[in-house]
């Protein structure tokens, strides 16, 4: 186990998604720390791989699965997999999420949406009372004209900000722009998906409304929260 990942809750909660795992499925795999421990622990219990399959929502998760033995696989059109496993950034008790972090929430939604089933593992530290709470809503823009998106986007959502790296744009995996914006309180996001999809330049955003399951959410003593969907 790698030391960054040396944190009893998301040992705990990437134990209880390792027993949703069985071998043959096809998964999906998202991004972010309690993800990779989660495939860490697929190596671990079957050395060969399980004959699982995955398909990967970004690069760093592909290089780990790799290494682990799990045979990486592409959504061809053809592939409908089991089950989706990923993180979030805020959970609220209507188990809607805010995604996109780590910037890979173009990704990680089409691999949700090839999945049967969605199953969140988490921390309990992520779950709010309304999202946007401690988290900006990414919204992932296209490269060409980004700040004439920026200006339309700034009619639905109040100052976006552009996302930087190393002082630089930070780029996603597929090439494209991430803005950071505020979510106030009181707003309907709902209401807010459907506009947020009307915005030329906007390719997607961080809010996974109405798709996980369930979350599975570990607890600073090591132990298990199980948020269902209503």
């Amino acid at each position: 186990m790698s030391s960054d990942d040396a944190s009893p809750a998301r040992e705990a909660a990437s134990a209880a998604a390792l027993e949703l795992v069985e071998p043959g499925m096809a998964i999906g795999l998202g991004s972010g720390r309690a993800v990779w421990r989660l495939v860490e622990r697929i190596g671990e219990r079957w050395p060969d791989g399980g004959g699982v399959r995955a398909a990967v929502a970004s690069e760093r998760t592909r290089e780990r699965a790799s290494e682990a033995g799990i045979e990486v696989i592409e959504l061809d059109g053809s592939v409908e997999l089991d089950l989706a496993l990923d993180g979030a950034d805020e959970i609220d008790p209507d188990l809607r999420l805010v995604k996109g972090g780590g910037g890979a929430l173009l990704r990680e939604k089409i691999v949700v949406a090839a999945a049967r089933r969605f199953v969140v593992i988490a921390e309990t530290s992520k779950r709010v009372e309304r999202l946007g709470e401690g988290f900006r809503l990414p919204v992932e823009v296209a490269r060409f004209a980004w700040a004439d998106t920026h200006r339309r986007l700034a009619r639905v959502l109040p100052d976006p900000e552009l996302r930087l790296a190393d002082d630089e744009p930070y780029v996603t995996d597929e090439g494209h722009y991430i803005l950071d914006c505020p979510l106030g309180d009181g707003v309907d996001l709902e209401a807010l998906d459907d506009d947020l999809r009307h915005v030329p330049g906007v390719l997607d955003h961080g809010l996974f409304l109405g798709m996980a399951e369930r979350a599975l959410l570990g607890t600073p003593d090591g132990g298990v929260e199980v948020l269902e969907a209503g």
